[in-house]
């Protein structure tokens, strides 16, 4: 009796290691350049994990021009979202909905550091629109405000914390952005590329762990999942978020890269706002160095308060992503909604604390890696520090720009590739976001939102 062949491996052109809103971007634009595309992730849906506690605002204020120009771009994109994904053609469904675009503009608080002129000078390059502002005038625009020098931020529990700040100097100034705003629901962004995906042929797998990647003579053939199971592939992309590095480590990848990853706890408080004088709350984003904190209002007069990340303050290291607190502490609430209370001296805290705990691929300068690796057709898409959001859209472009030249031959460490943006048509240097580059000078190491 003949014995029967084993069944053959499932088979695709690309695996995308990682279902948030940057691994589904890619999925899409992967999938509408022709190549069948499987999406597998741990976790039960697109955009449950670290995307899901993402404040999701969409700002250009970054330390580079590569950087601010990419998150220009990005604006285009939620602008046109619903074309974004139909891409030409007719809609895409999606039974729940799309996510929308919030434009309520951004002060970008002055803290005298120089951070808002460098800003301001990647905005004249771009043309983004903005206007400077001095104290009198942010507080005329924003009435809810303190308008006065409150920092540098220290811990809450120092005696400066609490010291009279009668005598502060009023701030330099902000700078305005009228066209910053945020998403109003980043896991549902992350479905709605999903469904834009899935309909150019895209499958995703969720619940669904990798164990290894698969390599034969220096490239990468496929990757082995948690049942057993091998999917063959001549290009995988590590999405995977906080995980990432244990990807590359299945890859063999560590210590290959000159930029390093690895996950930082961040907690994101909710509250209500303030009220002015005639009974409305905070309407507009707040950046705020001189505080510590970033802002961005919510529906029904909420407001959403997150760390700036300033050198008071111990970053939150992962060792463990299988057991890390999960809910917001009572010290970073009061750390926070202090620091804001200083800013906003209306607000009301109330005694229960709430909000969201996120967990963020942080890459050494906070500037992602969007690069290929020494493994032949593992590309990387990882160290979004909490910071990327808005940039999915176009680093998912940048990611299928980058795996269509490279397969095609094109030497991208010799010679970096630039990506002409769709919108603005700026050129998009991805040697900035390279895995061997050096550690940024300048960078703002920071998440805000």
């Amino acid at each position: 009796m003949a014995l029967s062949a084993p069944p053959a491996s499932p088979r695709a052109d690309a695996v995308v290691v990682g279902a948030g809103v940057v691994g589904a971007s890619v999925a899409f634009e992967l999938a509408r350049r022709g190549r069948e595309v499987l999406v597998v992730d741990a976790l039960p849906a697109a955009g449950f994990g670290s995307t899901s506690a993402s404040s999701a605002i969409v700002r250009f204020s970054y330390s580079t021009a590569a950087g601010c120009a990419m998150a220009w771009e990005g604006l285009h994109y939620w602008r046109g979202w619903a074309n974004h994904l139909a891409d030409g053609g007719s809609e895409v469904p999606d039974e729940r909905g799309l996510a929308r675009l919030v434009t309520c503009g951004m002060a970008l608080v002055d803290d005298g550091s120089g951070w808002v002129q460098r800003v301001q000078g990647h905005f004249d390059a771009l043309g983004v629109p903005y206007e400077s502002w001095d104290a009198a005038e942010l507080a005329r625009r924003v009435p809810l405000v303190d308008a006065r020098r409150l920092g540098p931020p220290v811990p809450v529990d120092s005696e400066r914390f609490w010291a009279d700040p009668d005598d502060a100097p009023p701030l330099p100034g902000a700078l305005w952005s009228p066209d910053a705003g945020y998403v109003d629901d980043p896991q549902l962004a992350s479905h709605n590329l999903q469904r834009a995906a899935e309909a150019r042929g895209a499958t995703f797998r969720f619940r669904t762990r990798v164990v290894a990647v698969e390599r034969d003579a220096g490239r990468v053939t496929g990757v082995r999942l948690e049942d057993g199971s091998t999917v063959a592939a001549p290009v995988v992309v590590n999405v995977a978020g906080p995980a990432s590095a244990r990807v590359n480590d299945l890859a063999g990848l560590t210590g290959t890269m000159r930029i390093r990853t690895r996950p930082m706890r961040q907690e994101v408080h909710h509250l209500p706002s303030p009220l002015d004088d005639t009974g409305t709350p905070l309407t507009c984003l707040l950046s705020d160095d001189d505080s510590g904190v970033y802002v961005r209002p919510g529906t029904g007069g909420t407001l959403s308060v997150g760390s700036l990340e300033p050198a008071c303050d111990e970053l939150e290291w992962i060792e463990d992503l299988d057991d890390y607190p999960a809910t917001v502490t009572p010290a970073g609430w009061e750390r926070q909604t202090l620091r804001l209370a200083k800013r906003l001296p209306g607000l009301r805290i109330p005694n229960r604390p709430a909000g969201v705990v996120g967990v963020y691929d942080v890459a050494d300068d906070w500037i992602p890696v969007y690069d290929r690796t020494d493994l032949d057709g593992f590309y990387v898409a990882i160290g979004t520090s909490g910071n990327q959001f808005k940039n999915a859209p176009v680093a998912g472009h940048c990611v299928a720009e980058l795996v269509e030249a490279v397969e095609g031959g094109h030497d991208h460490d010799a010679d970096p590739l630039v990506v002409t943006a769709r919108h603005t048509g700026a050129p998009l240097d991805l040697g900035v976001f390279s895995r061997n580059r050096e550690v940024t000078p300048g960078s703002s190491y920071t998440v805000q939102g």
